[in-house]
C-alpha cells in the first residue's frame, strides 16, 4: 500500500473530482465523515475493503488509490511539506506545524516547501559523514603534497609575530605567548571547567582567551593552543561553512602555532647545521625548542623541501597500525582505501612504524632502512603513549638522504612487498591451513566509523556547552 499521506490525498483527490463532500461518500460506504478524514489527512490506514467501496462509489480503478504519485503538484507540495514539518531537523526548532489549508495559495505553499529544502541541505551540509571527512582530508593532504607541506606565507607572518614579541632566540615562552595575545587584545585565563568538546575557548566580546589549567601533565601544548586561538584571529577565520574548510583552518592556525614555536630562521639555521654535521636528529630539534617528537616531526616536513632539499615522509600510528595522520613528497605508497584516504588504514607490519613497538627500550629513537617496491627508505622512529592508546611517530627519507642522518649506521633492514598481500596481511599457507573453519574472534569495531561527525557552528563542539561556559565566565562582568 502507499504511504498514508499520498493515500490520503489521492482519496481527496478523487473525492472532490467527483463532486463528493465527505459527508455523501460516507453515508455511502457506511463511515463517518471524520473517519473519511482521518484517512485522507494521512491519520488511520483505511481496510482494503473500504478502499475497494470508496473506489466503486467514485468510479475509479482501486489501483488510482494504491499508485505512489501524488495526484496532482498541489498535493506533491502539501505531502513534501508535511513530511519536512514532521522531520528532526525541523523539530529541534520548536515551531508548530502549519497545516496547508485550501485557502492557501500555491505560491506560499512553494515558498514554504522551498525552505524545507534549503533547511535540510544546510543542515546535512553542516554534518559530515566520516567519507566526506576522509575526502576532504585526502583532498587537503594533496594539495600540501603539491606545496611540500610548505606555506611562506604563514613562515613570514609567525615570523613577524614573534619578532614583535621581542623573542628572540630558544624555545618561545609562556609569557612570549601571552604578549603575542596580548597585542591582539586578548588576555590568557586558565580555567578547569572547559567544555569536554573544547580544547580553547575564545571570548571575542570581553578579549579572553581560555586555556585548561597550566599545571595539566604536557603542560607545554598550552602554548600552541594559545597560538592557534590568536591565528583565528590574525587568518580572519570566520565560521566555517563545511568540513573542507573546517580542516583548512584547523591545518592553517596548526602551522601557524609551529611556525611560531620553531620560527623558521632558527629552526632552518639548527637543520643546515645538523645537515652540515651529518647529524640529523629529530629528537635534538624536538629538544631545541621544547616542543613534543610529533611537533618537531611535523615541522620538519615543512622546511625539509623547501630549505633542506629533501623529500620526506611522515607518520603517526596506533598500536594497531592504523595510520592516524601521514604526509609524503617522497613516493612511498600508503596504504589507501577506495577513496585514496590513509587515516584509519593498516601500515605494512615490516615498517619502522610498527616495528618500534616490538623493542624493549622505547627511550630512543629507533632507526632502520626499509625496502619496498619504490626503493629503500631510512627511517627515525619514537614510540609514546597517549590517555587512550600508544602511538609511534616516523620520520622517513630515501636512501640517498640517509647520509645526513644520526644512526644511518644501523644494520637493521625490513623487506616490504606491500601492497601485495602476501607480505604481512595473508596468513602463511600452514597456519591458513591448520586453523582455518576452526576459529571465531568477535571484532573490535571503532563506533565513530559509523556515526556523523558532530555538527555545531564548529564541527565536534557542543554550542550549548560552548555557550553556557561563556556566560557562568562572565556573570559579574
Amino acid at each position: 500500500m502507499a504511504d498514508l499521506t499520498t493515500l490520503g490525498q489521492r482519496l481527496r483527490h478523487y473525492r472532490t473530482a467527483a463532486g463528493m463532500t465527505l459527508g455523501e461518500l460516507g453515508d455511502a460506504v457506511g463511515v463517518s465523515p471524520s473517519q473519511l478524514s482521518l484517512h485522507e489527512n494521512g491519520r488511520r490506514e483505511p481496510r482494503l475493503s473500504l478502499l475497494s467501496d470508496i473506489a466503486d462509489h467514485l468510479g475509479v480503478p482501486l489501483s488510482q488509490f494504491l499508485d505512489e504519485t501524488p495526484p496532482s503538484e498541489r498535493a506533491a507540495l502539501e505531502i513534501e511539506l508535511e513530511r519536512a514539518q514532521s522531520s528532526h531537523v525541523y523539530a529541534e526548532l520548536g515551531l508548530p506545524a502549519l497545516r496547508p489549508g485550501r485557502s492557501m495559495p500555491d505560491e506560499v505553499l512553494s515558498v514554504l516547501v522551498g525552505m524545507h529544502r534549503e533547511l535540510d541541505r544546510r543542515s546535512r551540509e553542516a554534518i559530515a559523514t566520516p567519507e566526506e571527512a576522509r575526502r576532504a582530508n585526502t583532498e587537503l593532504r594533496i594539495r600540501m603534497r603539491e606545496r611540500n607541506n610548505y606555506l611562506p606565507e604563514l613562515e613570514d607572518l609567525a615570523e613577524r609575530v614573534v619578532a614583535e614579541a621581542g623573542h628572540t632566540t630558544g624555545a618561545l615562552t609562556h609569557r612570549s605567548v601571552a604578549r603575542i595575545a596580548a597585542s591582539l587584545g586578548f588576555e590568557i585565563v586558565h580555567v578547569g571547567d572547559l567544555p569536554h568538546s573544547a580544547r580553547s575557548v575564545t571570548d571575542l566580546e570581553n578579549g579572553r582567551i581560555y586555556l585548561p589549567p597550566a599545571s595539566i601533565p604536557g603542560g607545554h601544548g598550552l602554548r600552541s593552543m594559545a597560538l592557534q586561538a590568536v591565528a583565528h584571529r590574525l587568518l580572519g577565520h570566520t565560521a566555517p561553512r563545511d568540513y573542507a574548510e573546517f580542516l583548512q583552518q584547523r591545518l592553517e592556525i596548526n602551522y601557524f602555532a609551529a611556525a611560531c614555536l620553531m620560527p623558521q630562521g632558527e629552526s632552518v639555521r639548527f637543520l643546515t647545521q645538523a645537515k652540515a654535521d651529518k647529524d640529523i636528529a629529530l629528537e635534538d630539534f624536538r629538544d631545541a625548542f621544547g616542543v613534543t617528537h610529533e611537533a618537531a616531526a611535523l615541522r620538519f616536513t615543512n622546511l625539509a623541501t623547501a630549505h633542506l632539499g629533501m623529500t620526506v615522509h611522515f607518520l603517526r600510528v596506533g598500536g594497531d597500525g592504523s595510520i592516524s595522520k601521514a604526509y609524503e613528497n617522497d613516493g612511498l605508497r600508503f596504504p589507501v582505501d577506495v577513496q585514496g584516504g590513509v587515516e584509519g588504514q593498516i601500515v605494512c607490519r615490516r615498517w619502522s612504524a610498527r616495528r618500534a613497538f616490538t623493542r624493549t627500550n622505547r627511550t630512543t629513537e629507533f632507526y632502520q632502512y626499509t625496502d619496498t617496491p619504490e626503493g629503500t627508505f631510512f627511517e627515525s622512529t619514537q614510540t609514546g603513549t597517549s590517555a587512550t592508546d600508544e602511538f609511534s611517530i616516523t620520520i622517513g627519507v630515501p636512501f640517498d638522504a640517509s647520509k645526513w642522518f644520526r644512526g644511518r649506521e644501523v644494520t637493521r633492514r625490513e623487506h616490504s612487498k606491500c601492497p601485495d598481500a602476501s607480505c604481512c596481511k595473508r596468513p602463511p599457507a600452514d597456519l591458513e591451513a591448520r586453523w582455518s573453519g576452526r576459529a571465531w574472534t568477535s571484532a573490535k569495531v571503532h563506533a565513530h566509523i559509523f556515526s556523523p561527525l558532530p555538527s555545531g557552528t564548529y564541527p565536534g563542539v557542543d554550542d550549548r556547552e560552548l555557550f553556557e561556559f561563556l556566560d557562568a565566565h562572565n556573570a559579574g562582568d
